[in-house]
């Protein structure tokens, strides 16, 4: 399965972005090889508008299946829900790696709402 995580760095040892639109970059996690590979945000990253969509429009074109973050915004939320993509929120505070584990353990919850209003920073 194919994951995204919001992340501040380019390492799993990287804290959880806590924004998901805004995200410095994003980690691509393979479940079944353990693999990763880093995605710029940076086309997201200073938008005026439409960050949360831009953005999950690059996670369902890379084939992701889950994203776990810190925060998801309505916008990107029905974008991302829309995409058959599951939505973890509130990972913020942990590593990316950290993150990946609590994932595998069953541990997080899939959101059911966004749990921010729009254009949060």
């Amino acid at each position: 399965m194919k994951i995204v995580i919001s992340s501040q760095g380019n390492t799993l040892d990287s804290m959880v972005d806590p924004r998901f639109g805004r995200a410095a970059q994003f980690i691509l996690y393979d479940t079944e090889t353990e693999k990763f590979e880093v995605l710029s945000n940076q086309q997201s990253l200073n938008a005026t508008q439409g960050a949360g969509i831009k953005a999950a429009e690059t996670l369902s074109g890379r084939g992701a299946e889950a994203l776990i973050t810190g925060h998801c915004g309505p916008n990107a939320f029905q974008t991302l829900s829309a995409a058959g993509i599951a939505i973890y929120i509130g990972a913020d505070g942990l590593t990316v790696a950290q993150a990946i584990d609590k994932f595998k353990a069953g541990e997080l919850r899939t959101a059911q709402a966004p749990d921010v209003k729009g254009h949060w920073q």
